[in-house]
């Protein structure tokens, strides 16, 4: 079972609210179509958003991107989603940074246990 990072765009071109929660969206339905699949899938945007809200808004930028990328770190591979972001593709270059993979599709990520990651 592998620990993998759905990352895509969130607040990406200046996103209003209606288009964030249908960009988290779309995250959280790759999750579920990873997490069918036998791993363990992780949203960074889900893990900062609680924390940004005891914080503050203000504190987005400080919180948001230093969270995902500290919980990259921690993952084996990388599900690329979704359209222009430079927060999902810092993410992104972190795994290829190390050697990981950063699938384009689902259908690139093996089940697990199919194959090593």
């Amino acid at each position: 079972m592998s620990w993998i990072m759905v990352a895509g765009p969130y607040t990406s071109c200046g996103a209003d609210e209606i288009t964030r929660r249908a960009n988290l969206h779309a995250m959280n339905e790759a999750a579920l179509l990873l997490f069918e699949r036998g791993h363990v899938p992780v949203i960074g945007v889900n893990l900062a958003l609680p924390i940004i809200e005891a914080a503050g808004d203000d504190r987005f930028e400080e919180i948001m991107m230093p969270m995902s990328l500290a919980l990259a770190e921690r993952c084996d591979g990388c599900l690329r989603i979704g359209g222009p972001s430079d927060g999902a593709d810092r993410e992104a270059e972190s795994f290829r940074r190390r050697g990981l993979p950063v699938y384009w599709a689902l259908s690139e990520v093996p089940a697990s246990g199919e194959a090593p990651i």
